[in-house]
């Protein structure tokens, strides 16, 4: 008795492997291995098919992480912005901030340079906004490339070094040390006023400070480019 066509195997060609398949399964691989060790053979086996196959919608494993943080950065809320510039510009690195510091390894890949170019309109928006503040606040808009550059080396810093320190795995306290962090019994005699602090440092040092820095840091890097630009209207007016 011949098989129904619902019982019977497909033959021919498979099933065709959608993007959100494969990014969903880079998704997973990362989340276990790290971004590091994600590679497209790695990827083709997770989902079963030949890395000929994967290579048909990513180019190479540089591609593939960047079409992840495309996709991420793109659910990332839009804050409403405040009226005044220095507010606009903390809002919207605030939002970076908190956007990437929940998938920090996204962080990491895009310290290269030239990454603004591969992202999408959502995140290029609170770059927009930030590059826009700058020169709403007086300056020049040359400057604001240099502004947002030193908020983004901020911002990337305190994620990833926020990040490692959580994954790494602390020794036990030795009574010989000041604390895991700092030197041996003598480091009291070489730096005192490190000694003084070792013991409270973790504690300290694990305090969220990210806005209350960035503030102090947009202030500052506002008003020397501010003070730059009137001393080179002065000496051109001269």
């Amino acid at each position: 008795m011949p098989q129904s066509n619902a019982l019977r195997r497909p033959v021919g060609r498979p099933p065709v492997t959608s993007r959100k398949q494969i990014l969903s399964a880079a998704r997973g691989l990362i989340d276990e291995y790290g971004w590091e060790k994600l590679t497209i053979r790695r990827l083709a086996s997770e989902i079963g098919v030949g890395p000929t196959t994967l290579y048909s919608h990513v180019r190479d494993k540089e591609d593939l992480l960047f079409l992840l943080i495309y996709e991420y950065a793109e659910q990332i809320p839009h804050p409403e912005l405040p009226s005044e510039p220095r507010e606009r510009i903390t809002t919207a690195a605030v939002a970076i901030h908190d956007g990437l510091a929940a998938w920090p390894w996204a962080a990491e890949v895009l310290t290269t340079d030239g990454f603004i170019a591969r992202l999408g309109d959502s995140f290029l928006w609170l770059v927009e906004t930030i590059l826009a503040g700058v020169v709403d606040a007086g300056c020049p808009p040359e400057e604001s490339v240099r502004v947002f550059r030193s908020i983004w080396y901020y911002t990337v810093g305190e994620i990833l070094v926020r990040a490692h320190t959580r994954h790494r795995k602390m020794d036990e306290q030795d009574p010989t040390c000041l604390n895991p962090y700092f030197g041996n019994a003598d480091g009291p005699l070489r730096h005192r006023h490190l000694a003084a602090i070792a013991g409270r440092w973790a504690a300290l040092a694990g305090k969220d400070t990210f806005e209350q820095g960035l503030r102090a840091f947009v202030d500052g890097l506002l008003a020397q480019s501010l003070t730059e630009t009137a001393e080179t209207a002065a000496r051109e007016s001269d």
